[in-house]
């Protein structure tokens, strides 16, 4: 034992050779190598769990003990990317933090669940608070989610399960610097017409506005959902290349979806569509009657409430 401690005395020596004394007294004693190594350990597991540029996070229950039930912090600092959790068990903290400087005021977080994402729970915490947002296995009807970020951040809880074997719970997500007036009131209500207030912000602040009639309407009954086939006879914004010149000439055409429950049927008539791109598809919003609009649009240019100004001739 003694000849073991002499040799490491020794090594320690070989490692860290004593400069010679400047003045009496002896000089302090090097440091113990097992201490640094424990301090480099831990240094490089905190880079390792904090990073500053991470936009997706792919992690694995396993790692946590069965009788334990363990909460993982989970850091992204992008726009948008998505979270894949394998062998869902314990709970995450899903961190999402702006990549700007300083942070915009308004910023609006969605999320969409990955396909047959299964195994947990994806709660909206705030102040100790959850409310859920997306429960175990659920791919009905409005599956993004979209909330102020000031509201809190995201609970993801695995739910019981008897074989975790093939579970996996995942979401993509995406932070935008937009006001989420009108995109919150599409994807809490999308069946409830817009208030005049909500359509005269929607022209202001939706990724596409455009002027059109609806063409056809199809159903996609596994994912609830319709697609809203348009004839746009005039663009006024677009952010993304929805709508693309018709083939036979004069105006455009392009599709937008929304939920099956609505019950969106084609008819005759021009509407005002508005909405919002989500994970690369155009969703529906605000979409009043074109002459209501004008109305809308009329009396709130009289009192001077208009948010913005755009031609509605």
């Amino acid at each position: 034992m003694r000849g073991a401690a002499r040799a490491a005395r020794g090594r320690a020596g070989q490692l860290w050779p004593r400069p010679p004394a400047p003045g009496p007294g002896p000089p302090p004693p090097p440091p113990p190598p097992l201490l640094l190594l424990l301090l480099a350990a831990l240094l490089g597991g905190a880079g390792a769990q904090y990073s500053s540029d991470l936009c997706s996070w792919k992690g694995s229950g396993l790692t946590h003990e069965a009788h334990r039930k363990e909460v993982e912090q989970v850091y992204l600092r992008c726009s948008a990317g998505s979270v894949e959790w394998m062998y869902p068990t314990g709970a995450l903290i899903v961190n999402v933090r702006p990549n700007t400087f300083p942070p915009s005021r308004h910023l609006t977080l969605c999320i969409k669940p990955l396909r047959d994402s299964s195994g947990a729970n994806i709660y909206l915490e705030r102040t100790g608070e959850l409310k859920l947002l997306v429960r175990d296995g659920d791919r009905g009807p409005g599956q993004v989610r979209c909330f102020g970020f000031e509201h809190g951040g995201l609970f993801v809880e695995a739910a019981p399960q008897q074989d975790i074997s093939r579970r996996t719970t995942g979401f993509q997500y995406e932070l935008t610097s937009r006001h989420a007036g009108s995109d919150l009131h599409a994807l809490s209500a999308p069946c409830c017409p817009c208030s005049d207030a909500e359509v005269l912000l929607a022209v202001c602040t939706s990724d596409f506005v455009v002027r059109g009639s609806i063409q056809n309407v199809t159903h996609a009954l596994e994912q609830q959902e319709s697609t809203i086939h348009l004839h746009v006879s005039r663009l006024y914004r677009q952010k993304s290349r929805v709508f693309r010149p018709a083939p036979e000439g004069g105006g455009w055409r392009g599709r937008v979806a929304t939920l099956l429950e609505c019950g969106v049927r084609p008819g005759r008539g021009e509407f005002l569509f508005t909405g919002h791109m989500h994970f690369g598809e155009a969703r529906l919003g605000c979409a009043p009657r074109f002459k209501d609009f004008q109305r809308m649009y009329r009396d709130a240019e009289e009192r001077g409430l208009n948010p913005c100004e755009m031609g509605t001739e």
